[in-house]
């Protein structure tokens, strides 16, 4: 069987330095190598958008770095060129998009592999419909089943049929993660203020909305625990859950219980702060969508009024004193006044907070909890001779993962910092081009996963961005 932390690869590391200049352009170039493209041949591409190919043109032209053009000319393609299999289905489009070395989509990652396209979709039809499919596609895999994290594009039994839950054909796996059905919002809700159109948000969709509402009230077990529980014949305790598979107990305080984390991990207190402020975001999109679209005032008033009720458990649940960070936000609690001080670099994390539109990144408490979990005090913070970020469990001890220095300069203010990202970024690649789930943080050439499209694309929007926004040439 196959999970993501068994994809460890070698490969060889590259250096080259990158400057801070003092004025105009953020970074300067000593670098002199000529870069190949690691990229398919154009004709064993899963798919090509003509705005895609003129973005990864025109901002190549604006990088001096080559080692830096050439790894966004890689990465920022990598989920169209290897993991998108698109067509039709029920006379819709429709788009299974795999995590890259794993043959499954998951709802996070999918949406997160193409996110940094949202904005080309007016320029390209093609591409528009491609991401029209993934919403649809998102919207049959809520319907069959709201608690699963992963899908096979087929109704046939997955590698994890074995697994001691409500397991049914066409799933991959059934971890219960909150993230999994905001992700399904944001990008539903972000395609239509993107590309006006509203063909999406049809009956299934509608459908699906319900459930995933209803999903989120009974998590929030009022009532018990609710029919989810999970449990899996494992050596790995992350991978499984205790109590008969309902987990540790929670205090039904109006926060949402998450079985897992977006690592895939095991939640030790299920009511993860990340997520629960990602729910209360995608509470309001969904609230908008049913009065501008579908006009079903009734459910938008739920929706807001879910939201209102979280956030406000939130604040008096999720915000702790640290003795040397003041006031931040938990990783995790129980409602009972248990709680854990760290982050996980998978997204929703704390770190990404602001990137998900969660919070504000000049707010006093996220400003304390972002000092946090890049310290010593983040029990996931590791720091060693090649780098210093965030892991987590998943992978384990000293393995940085390059998502958190991504988003870590994609939240940041300080140019500087933003600038050492960068560098940190095209120098762990370990000569491949790409990113990777995790690298020693003494060694980037051990690394885990050689094929990785939310990391790789997620770079790829980086680098755009701050090619934009005027900060990289």
């Amino acid at each position: 069987m196959t999970t993501r932390r068994d994809f460890l690869k070698k490969g060889t590391l590259t250096t080259a330095g990158l400057a801070v200049a003092g004025s105009g352009s953020l970074w300067a170039t000593t670098m002199s190598k000529q870069y190949t493209s690691n990229r398919p041949a154009v004709s064993e591409r899963n798919f090509t958008s003509e705005a895609v190919e003129e973005t990864i043109k025109t901002t190549k032209a604006k990088l001096k770095d080559p080692k830096l053009a050439w790894m966004f000319e890689n990465c920022f393609p990598n989920t169209l060129d290897t993991t998108v299999e698109h067509g039709t289905k029920n006379g819709k489009p429709d788009t299974f998009v795999i995590t890259g070395d794993i043959h499954a989509m998951w709802l996070r990652d999918s949406t997160a592999q193409v996110w940094p396209y949202l904005p080309l979709v007016n320029n390209d039809e093609k591409l528009k419909t491609l991401i029209a499919g993934l919403v649809n596609r998102q919207t049959q895999c809520v319907l069959l089943d709201p608690y699963a994290n992963a899908f096979n594009k087929e109704l046939v039994d997955g590698e994890w049929k074995d697994d001691h839950t409500d397991m049914k054909s066409g799933l991959h796996e059934r971890k219960w993660e909150i993230d999994s059905l905001c992700y399904t919002v944001r990008l539903a809700y972000n395609y239509w203020k993107t590309s006006g159109d509203t063909s999406v948000f049809d009956g299934d969709w509608q459908k699906a909305a319900a459930a995933i509402v209803e999903t989120f009230k009974t998590q929030q077990r009022k009532n018990g625990p609710g029919p989810y529980k999970f449990q899996r014949e494992t050596t790995r305790q992350l991978d499984t859950l205790s109590n008969g598979g309902y987990g540790r107990p929670l205090n039904p305080v109006g926060l949402i219980n998450s079985s897992f984390r977006p690592s895939d991990d095991a939640s030790t207190y299920g009511f993860l702060i990340p997520s629960n402020l990602f729910t209360v975001v995608s509470l309001r999109q969904l609230a908008e969508i049913s009065t501008e679209v579908t006009g079903d005032t009734t459910f938008a008033e739920k929706c807001q009024a879910l939201a209102d009720e979280v956030n406000n458990a939130i604040q008096q649940y999720a915000i702790v004193k640290h003795p040397r960070h003041g006031k931040v936000y938990a990783y995790e609690v129980d409602g009972f006044g248990n709680f854990t001080f760290m982050d996980d670099a998978n997204i929703p994390s704390l770190l990404a907070l602001p990137y998900l539109d969660a919070v504000d990144k000049n707010d006093s408490i996220y400003k304390n909890t972002r000092d946090l979990i890049w310290s010593q005090d983040n029990p996931y913070f590791f720091k060693g001779k090649a780098a210093e970020g965030i892991g987590g469990p998943h992978v384990g001890y000293d393995m940085i993962w390059p998502m958190s220095i991504i988003m870590r300069a994609m939240t940041s203010t300080d140019d500087k910092e933003i600038a050492w990202c960068v560098k940190t970024l095209r120098d762990t690649d370990a000569g491949t081009g790409f990113m990777h789930e995790s690298f020693h943080k003494d060694d980037p050439e051990n690394f885990s996963r050689s094929w990785f499209a939310w990391a790789n694309t997620l770079f790829g929007e980086l680098i755009l961005k701050l090619v934009t926004e005027g900060k990289l040439s």
